[in-house]
């Protein structure tokens, strides 16, 4: 891993690994030094069996509008582009950690289609969300016509796409895009409170269940069945039977 990135910030620490989008100047829009440092780091962070969590986040007020068009005008002076890079949203959707998108600002265009390939996406109150695409001129990357119906079912993806709208974080929950929205002084605590209890949960149950979801968008049902039942007896097998009992009979904080 590149040390240290000059557009994000990678942080790690008991089973947590966050990144954080570092352009707050330009709301994090995206470069082509950013997507390659995104790449760069997630492709590390993804073979690291100790991480059980990856947060991605902006710093300052935005979380990532999309391309930063100022740039793109100019002429992008950071590396040429490769095809690869443009894997950060099937890196965050596969990855053995569970990926979670802590949207604290303008999310949009590619931005919006790295936050739909993660697990879960928590928002403050005061973000705002839109596909944003057509009214740059360009069809779009980063996989959302293929994430977006998943999230919202496939008219609504359309519409998004096609009629590219500002949503509110609570209209983007309404629709099932966003996981929870805190308001705004409540956010970085509450979104730190469903992350670390995201960590506490067993590694292997956690890592699993993460393997599961991604294998069965590709496998028949009989056949994810067959797996889901081997890695749960191997999973039991493996287990205290009496702290697991104890888990389920102890209140949430």
């Amino acid at each position: 891993m590149t040390d240290p990135y000059s557009t994000i910030i990678v942080e790690s620490a008991d089973g947590i690994a966050t990144i954080t989008l570092n352009r707050p100047d330009r709301l994090n829009g995206m470069t082509n030094l950013m997507l390659f440092e995104t790449y760069d780091a997630l492709t590390v962070l993804a073979r690291d069996p100790a991480i059980r969590v990856l947060v991605l986040t902006g710093a300052g007020r935005g979380f990532c509008p999309g391309a930063d068009l100022h740039v793109m005008a100019e002429g992008d002076p950071g590396p040429s582009l490769e095809a690869r890079w443009f894997r950060v949203p099937v890196l965050l959707h596969e990855m053995p950690a569970v990926t979670v998108a802590a949207v604290n600002g303008a999310c949009a265009g590619a931005g919006l289609g790295w936050a739909a390939a993660c697990d879960l996406r928590y928002a403050a109150r005061s973000a705002r969300f839109n596909t944003a695409f057509l009214d740059v001129g360009v069809a779009g990357d980063m996989g959302l016509p293929w994430s977006l119906p998943r999230l919202v079912g496939p008219a609504k993806a359309r519409d998004l796409s096609f009629r590219p709208q500002k949503l509110t974080a609570d209209e983007a929950a309404q629709i099932g895009l966003i996981t929870g929205v805190f308001d705004d002084d409540a956010y970085p605590v509450s979104v730190r409170r469903e992350i670390d209890r995201l960590a506490r949960y067993r590694p292997a149950a956690l890592g699993t269940l993460k393997q599961h979801y991604v294998a069965g968008e590709r496998m028949a049902f009989a056949d994810f069945v067959g797996l889901e039942t081997a890695h749960h007896l191997s999973l039991l097998a493996s287990a205290n039977p009496r702290g697991a009992l104890d888990n389920l009979a102890r209140p949430v904080a």
